[in-house]
């Protein structure tokens, strides 16, 4: 029954796997099993994996890396967050984590735009925004993400080969609080 389950799985997912109660109490406290939170479990032979995105991932599917986290993601800043930065659809509640994680909740008309998955876990994936939709958030949140930020995740992206302004500022027109100050930073930097 075990070997049906994947690496990270929830409380539900076992018991419709026919695991019971008294079963998993056991495979933790025998060490087959790690607890990570409330109805979490993760094999403790799983490959090393960041469990905190993997919360996140069992607990919000629909979460998605943004800001900070995502710029990181994609190398286009040095800060390291305290806290991981998650978007969720405004009408979605954050569930209770227990990993750092600082929740946004973000329009669902342009939830989706530029949104792609990464694996945290054999099949297990999270969202993240592309490195195009996290400067554009970046400029648009410069009230929580100050100044600089944006601007130097910009001119990261800039200097990488085959990035054109043209497909930001395309993107950028379905931000209209965004584009503005975009277009200035653009010049500035051209």
């Amino acid at each position: 029954m075990l070997a049906a389950l994947p690496n990270a799985f929830s409380y539900r997912l076992a018991h419709a796997h026919g695991l019971s109660d008294r079963l998993l109490r056991r495979l933790v406290a025998d060490g087959g099993l790690e607890r990570l939170g409330h109805g979490l479990y993760r094999r403790t032979d799983a490959p090393p994996a960041d469990i905190d995105r993997i919360e996140v991932a069992l607990r919000a599917p629909e979460g998605t890396l943004c800001l900070t986290s995502a710029l990181s993601h994609h190398d286009l800043t040095d800060t390291i967050p305290a806290a991981i930065d998650v978007a969720l659809p405004r009408s979605r509640r954050p569930p209770r984590v227990s990993a750092p994680i600082r929740w946004h909740r973000f329009n669902e008309d342009t939830f989706y735009i530029g949104r792609t998955t990464i694996e945290v876990d054999a099949g297990l994936s999270l969202g993240v925004y592309s490195a195009e939709r996290c400067i554009i958030d970046a400029f648009r949140l410069r009230h929580l993400e100050g100044e600089e930020t944006p601007v130097e995740a910009l001119r990261r992206w800039l200097q990488r080969p085959g990035e054109t302004p043209a497909n930001l500022l395309a993107m950028a027109r379905l931000f209209p609080k965004a584009e503005p100050a975009l277009l200035h930073t653009l010049r500035i930097l051209s």
